[in-house]
């Protein structure tokens, strides 16, 4: 697959933009992805807050199906071994940041299979983010030809790379995820309570207690 020309494009463009455009847009495709680990975590907490198991098993699963994504994509990179169009393509603009060192392959993006398995594994767990996260992993996967680092091709592949297993892993993991949040509830081992919630039954009763001279009905 060749898209020299598309990166020529996009690259040739992000080099006429103003300079707080480049600079935005580096330092999205530098630290963007903490928004995505910062989401994961709201979605976490707002989740173990509630009763139902199986409203916690996906969100416990997003940074899981993250890091399996991303896994996958160094795996294929390694074996792809494609040099980085910073590097190999002529007649492109230079890049706005500086181009990996050889050895760190171009296809797929790292970064937009991590979006993308963010996004997916995201949408997942809270259906109502959607119109947030999609578009941030896809503006997650242009950012890195526009900083010329990766051709186009590479983000695309990189996306659905990472959605897929994303959503794979989530699909096949939230039944046992569910009886594994309600076992660890049920056995009230207060490390792991901490990571599931308590549930709903230790959230709405009172401790009971044993009263000398006092008893139960």
């Amino acid at each position: 697959m060749d898209t020299s020309d598309l990166y020529r494009a996009v690259t040739g463009f992000a080099r006429s933009t103003p300079v707080w455009v480049q600079w935005t847009v580096g330092l999205w495709t530098g630290y963007g992805l903490l928004l995505f680990g910062v989401l994961s975590a709201a979605v976490w907490w707002r989740a173990r807050g509630r009763g139902d198991a199986r409203a916690v098993a996906p969100a416990l699963l997003v940074p899981v199906a993250t890091a399996v994504a991303h896994l996958v994509s160094e795996t294929v990179k390694s074996a792809v071994e494609e040099e980085r169009p910073c590097r190999a393509v002529v007649g492109a603009a230079a890049s706005l940041v500086g181009c990996p060192p050889p050895g760190d392959h171009s296809f797929p993006s790292n970064h937009a299979a991590i979006a993308g398995a963010a996004a997916v594994a995201l949408v997942m767990a809270a259906r109502r983010l959607a119109p947030l996260v999609v578009p941030l992993a896809l503006l997650m996967a242009f950012s890195r030809v526009f900083v010329g680092v990766h051709y186009p091709h590479d983000v695309a592949l990189g996306l659905l790379l990472g959605g897929s297993v994303a959503a794979l892993l989530v699909l096949a993991l939230t039944g046992p995820a569910t009886s594994a949040v309600r076992a660890v509830r049920a056995g009230r081992i207060r490390a792991a309570v901490l990571l599931t919630g308590p549930g709903p039954a230790a959230a709405s009763s009172p401790e009971v207690r044993n009263v000398p001279g006092c008893r139960m009905p």
